[in-house]
């Protein structure tokens, strides 16, 4: 966790029941409106990642991308989009993983990486797991080593965190938050 964390939970603003029943939905909308947390919240991956040697990070469609461009420019490395299936427009490769209630696809332009290239994985939320590992896989398959996986949120009681780290992948949350809070 980040020395920010505490703080950046308490800004995250949970909505009740939505998408539906029974869900607590957290909104990270507060934190991006909120200039003081919104720089803590990239200062916390920059100061993880700034002796890492990152060549680039490669965030997930689209939350992803609000916290992974801000930090690849601090981080001084290049910033690679992991998009929804169809949204790239060049030769791609892709991925497809389970959802609780189907499939999804992601796709990653074929020449993203160099092999060895060192790679930090972003997404703005863990849950299952299942979008962050499919983009470790992309990444892998490309040529590109997986150097951990970050994200503002982890919902550890959904086991996301720990099947990514099963699959061999460290995993970084600024906060988590139990399915009680």
């Amino acid at each position: 966790m980040s020395i920010y964390g505490d703080y950046i939970k308490s800004v995250i603003r949970t909505v009740p029941d939505w998408p539906q029943e029974g869900v607590n939905f957290r909104d990270i909308t507060p934190v991006l409106q909120n200039h003081s947390a919104f720089r803590k919240l990239i200062d916390s991956f920059v100061h993880r990642y700034q002796d890492s040697k990152l060549d680039a990070i490669a965030a997930i469609d689209a939350r992803g991308f609000i916290i992974g461009a801000p930090a690849a420019y601090e981080l001084g490395c290049s910033f690679v989009p992991v998009r929804k299936k169809g949204k790239l427009p060049f030769r791609t490769i892709s991925e497809t993983y389970t959802l609780e209630y189907g499939e999804s696809t992601v796709e990653l332009h074929s020449d993203a990486f160099r092999e060895g290239d060192r790679i930090l994985v972003m997404d703005d939320l863990i849950a299952t797991g299942g979008t962050m590992l499919a983009a470790a896989k992309l990444i892998q398959r490309s040529g590109g080593q997986v150097v951990e996986t970050a994200t503002i949120i982890d919902l550890p009681e959904l086991g996301g965190s720990k099947k990514i780290r099963e699959a061999g992948h460290e995993v970084f949350a600024v906060c988590s938050f139990l399915e009680s809070e």
